[in-house]
């Protein structure tokens, strides 16, 4: 797990596997933190080598693979979802606020140039262009990037929960 690293308003936590990231949303929950103020991010590992699927059941987001409770409780703690292939990156996978921020990142796109979709998304919120390179450059390296973003106090609270 690599140190949280804040942002404006937001910090992000990169960790290296999902039991980290469902450890690190209990601990931000049972501490306060909203969870609609939490996003997950990360590549679909093995979309390439065998059957996966995303899709709606009954009002909620589900996923069908290796990682379907992970993703699929994800989904269901936090507030929206996606499911995107970024040129370049390939299919990636979003729990919580992140991913509509991705897609206003997209209608914006010429806003943001020379950065991805989620390059965008992140650096709209703030984060530094060099860190959002590394960001990306983790999720590529099959890591997973647990974002927190509000009031500066609630950050705060967040990085020094992740840290």
């Amino acid at each position: 797990m690599q140190p949280a690293v804040a942002a404006q308003n937001a910090t992000v936590a990169v960790l290296d596997s999902h039991r980290q990231v469902e450890e690190s949303v209990r601990r931000l929950h049972q501490s306060g933190i909203d969870l609609s103020k939490l996003s997950v991010v990360a590549k679909d590992r093995r979309a390439e080598e065998q059957v996966v699927v995303h899709y709606g059941a009954s009002g909620q987001a589900r996923y069908w693979g290796e990682f379907g409770p992970f993703w699929t409780g994800m989904w269901a703690s936090l507030s929206g979802w996606a499911c995107l292939v970024i040129p370049g990156a390939g299919p990636i996978l979003v729990a919580g606020p992140l991913g509509g921020w991705i897609v206003a990142a997209l209608e914006n796109q010429a806003v943001f140039g020379g950065l991805s979709a989620l390059g965008a998304a992140l650096y709209g919120l703030g984060i530094p262009k060099d860190a959002v390179l590394r960001w990306e450059a983790a999720v590529q390296m099959d890591k997973l990037l647990l974002i927190a973003h509000g009031a500066v106090d609630e950050v705060g609270k967040a990085r020094e929960i992740l840290a």
